[in-house]
């Protein structure tokens, strides 16, 4: 603020540069819904490794093709990935798929999540000997020794265990069962209140089960309610979607792909689309199939295809539930692994494809596609997962759905698609700072300034075309950009342009011999 001075002297103040640092967003956060094994039901949760997955969701599991796909990812690559549990209730009884115990004359409890992982639990009440220690926990929370009993919770699945000290029934008390339950317990809840004091008792939750394949209307969910695919905005930030089918070998209905592909044009996502299981049925013919259906009748609407990606065709890797079988699984956990792994790497502008875009947690593809094979469907947009020997499994292609050269549409490419997701992301979190500033030339100037400096960033990193700046990007935001009645109406408008990186997506080598005349 203003020095105001009242002495003959030096007065030295702080003055704050103006400049607003805009901040990269995340690239690679893959989001994965579908059926789980146990777990919250439509909750976003963020898992960093595998073994996170295991402990919140329970693992692989026969009927869940996301527990696979979620392997995948982070088999190839993949840091951090949100999971989406969605339930659909069995026929009775026990509709909502959750066990249940019931202690006598006192509460029932419940398992924390639909499925038959709640079946494995075991629960045990104790009544605590009167002494000084009890008496003085009972003081403190306004209660007397005769209110307190302690609880075990027991999985035996995973060897868990949780124990509860000084819980009560008593109403109002913050030790009350069910609320210490739903704050810090993630085996069981207490769903009604409970009615009053346990008898020391023993028992075996059960009858839960693990409902039945989704429907349609419960993968699309409910924007209001933020269930189903909605429940995504609930998490801050995805930036890759992966639906596997939710029957293995089947295939994911079109209005759960249109939904998807809407819900990733409005969070600035890409859809990782996996190939209809019809197309590789035939191996020998798996090419032309792919390529008449795909003409005739495309998987998504090309208005907004940019916002999606297809690659073909599908995994065969070994399945530890089934003695090390193989089987066939949908690729787009593993390729949401290998852009993570890519991103890493090189960066978001990078194409995530070619002989470092090696596929791990493979065995095999359903079909080895030739070269002239790959030709007929690269044109039309569907990338070819390849392999080569001495090199193993790639993806060998890097094309959005709205990259058919038919179209020659400006997001051809997924990593300019992706590139351009990650410069309005960062640009639309770094600068809300300008809401409600003086619009003028020097907000205006402060705007170049920071903006700047981040496409400036980008530049240095290799992420544009061009050998200086001038030619890779510009920013503008003047009296050019805001006139007047812009002002007037309290809009700032800001331009930012820039050269992408386009991938050499053919390479052409000439050869000529040198012949000596003499």
């Amino acid at each position: 603020m203003p020095v105001s001075p009242t002495y003959p002297g030096v007065y030295v103040q702080e003055i704050s540069s103006g400049v607003r640092t805009v901040a990269g967003v995340p690239t690679s956060v893959a989001a994965f819904v579908g059926r789980a094994r146990r777990g919250p039901v439509n909750e976003p949760t963020t898992c960093f490794n595998m073994g996170e997955f295991n402990r919140r969701f329970g693992g692989l599991g026969l009927d869940s093709s996301l527990s696979y796909a979620v392997e995948d990812f982070f088999a190839n690559g993949g840091g951090q990935c949100v999971i989406v549990r969605l339930f659909e209730p069995d026929v009775q009884p026990n509709a909502d798929g959750v066990a249940t115990a019931d202690f006598p004359a006192a509460f029932v409890l419940a398992a924390a999540s639909p499925g038959s992982w709640g079946n494995q639990l075991t629960g045990k009440v104790t009544i605590p000997t009167a002494n000084d220690a009890l008496a003085a926990a009972a003081s403190k929370y306004g209660l007397t020794s005769a209110d307190l009993f302690d609880l075990e919770i027991a999985d035996a699945a995973t060897g868990a265990v949780e124990v509860f000290r000084n819980l009560t029934s008593v109403a109002g008390s913050e030790r009350r069962i069910d609320r210490v339950l739903a704050d810090q317990s993630s085996l069981a809840r207490c769903p009604l209140p409970p009615t009053g004091k346990p008898l020391p008792a023993a028992v075996t939750f059960d009858q839960g089960n693990d409902g039945k394949p989704l429907t349609d209307a419960t993968f699309q969910g409910d924007m209001d309610q933020k269930t189903g695919l909605y429940a995504l905005k609930k998490t801050d930030i995805f930036n890759l979607l992966c639906i596997p089918p939710d029957v293995r070998g089947g295939d994911l209905p079109k209005p759960v792909r249109d939904a998807a592909l809407a819900l990733c044009k409005s969070e600035r996502a890409l859809f990782i689309v996996d190939p209809p299981a019809a197309w590789d049925a035939n191996p020998d013919t798996a090419a032309s199939v792919a390529q008449t259906a795909q003409l005739a009748t495309p998987l998504l609407a090309l208005a907004d295809a940019d916002y999606a990606a297809l690659f073909f065709p599908r995994l065969i890797k070994r399945d530890p539930l089934r003695g090390g079988q193989t089987d066939v699984f949908p690729p787009c956990g593993a390729v949401a692994g290998v852009i993570a792994r890519t991103d890493v790497n090189r960066g978001v502008w990078k194409a995530p494809a070619g002989i470092a875009a090696t596929l791990s947690n493979t065995d095999g593809l359903t079909v080895k596609l030739t070269d002239e094979e790959n030709g007929l469907l690269n044109p039309i947009a569907i990338n070819c997962l390849r392999t080569f020997p001495n090199i193993g499994r790639v993806i060998w292609g890097a094309r959005t759905m709205k990259g058919s050269d038919q179209l020659s549409d400006d997001y051809k490419y997924v990593p300019v698609r992706r590139l351009a997701l990650f410069i309005e992301e960062s640009l639309f979190r770094g600068t809300q700072w300008v809401v409600f500033e003086g619009n003028d030339e020097p907000l205006w100037a402060q705007i170049r300034l920071s903006v700047g400096a981040f496409m400036q960033r980008l530049f240095r990193q290799g992420a544009f075309q061009g050998t200086a700046p001038r030619d890779a990007y510009f920013v503008k935001c003047d009296s050019e950009t805001t006139t007047q009645d812009d002002i007037n109406r309290g809009i700032v408008n800001i331009v930012v342009g820039f050269a992408p990186l386009q991938p050499a997506e053919f390479v052409v080598i000439s050869i000529q011999q040198i012949r000596n005349a003499a």
